[in-house]
């Protein structure tokens, strides 16, 4: 079965189900199928989705419904994270021009791709913002910056669809092993866990927000499947160092 380069647009905790409705309606303008949605608001399925989403109700019908951003992210190499306003994490910013562009590349040679919008009121979180690899900045006017939902849907489906059929953004990687959400989730347990057990989160105080900065780390990195297991292996070896445990070659496991 052939890779789909399409991104995931995923709507996390929308409020109104006219918007899931309105959203489904602009991703079909511009062929986008994939939509995830994020404990919305008022339940699912939603009649007020359905009557808004017109032609588009099949979107609604196939649409992952999950509890977390964590869960609906699981299985992509790279995440986009829509905002209208400066965040305090350190991330790069790409244009909707140039983060679709960088989306329809990374699809082109295999990777899932998968795009945050957040809920119309507040916007996304920076818990959910950290789980991304790229702050999406829409240049709105900074004196009225907010989006509707499904216009932020609208906008970022159409630049998609204007980049995706330039053939001369396309590069040839289509057999990496690029390393998914979850491996990369995986692989910062693993770390938290460890360096939590050597007291580097410290004062307590700061801690949760030397997690996440350290989250953030790791999702601003592009690693492959080989790369996330040569970093498990790295910090193995080090605690097995640090308690004194034979290492190399002869280790054993």
């Amino acid at each position: 079965m052939s890779h789909d380069p399409r991104p995931a647009f995923v709507l996390v905790r929308p409020q109104m189900g006219e918007n899931i409705g309105a959203a489904a309606r602009a991703m079909l303008n511009f062929g986008l199928e994939h939509m995830r949605v994020v404990a919305p608001r008022d339940g699912w399925p939603n009649e007020r989705a359905v009557a808004l989403a017109s032609g588009a109700g099949r979107l609604l019908d196939r649409a992952m419904v999950v509890a977390a951003t964590a869960d609906a992210v699981a299985d992509a190499t790279h995440v986009y994270a829509t905002t209208a306003r400066g965040r305090d994490l350190t991330k790069p910013v790409m244009t909707p021009e140039d983060a679709m562009r960088d989306a329809q590349i990374r699809g082109s040679q295999g990777q899932r791709t998968a795009i945050l919008f957040g809920p119309e009121r507040t916007g996304l979180e920076n818990d959910d913002v950290a789980r991304a690899n790229v702050i999406v900045e829409v240049p709105t006017n900074p004196e009225f910056p907010s989006l509707n939902l499904a216009q932020c849907v609208l906008l970022m489906g159409y630049e998609w669809r204007r980049v995706a059929q330039d053939a001369s953004s396309r590069m040839d990687m289509a057999g990496t092993d690029w390393a998914n959400a979850a491996e990369m989730a995986a692989l910062a347990d693993h770390y938290e866990d460890r360096l939590d057990q050597a007291g580097f989160f410290f004062p307590e105080a700061k801690a949760p927000a030397m997690k996440r900065n350290l989250r953030n780390l790791w999702s601003r990195m592009p690693l492959t499947r080989s790369d996330v297991q040569t970093f498990h292996g790295m910090m193995r070896q080090m605690v097995r160092w640090k308690d004194g445990k034979p290492v190399g070659p002869r280790a054993g496991n």
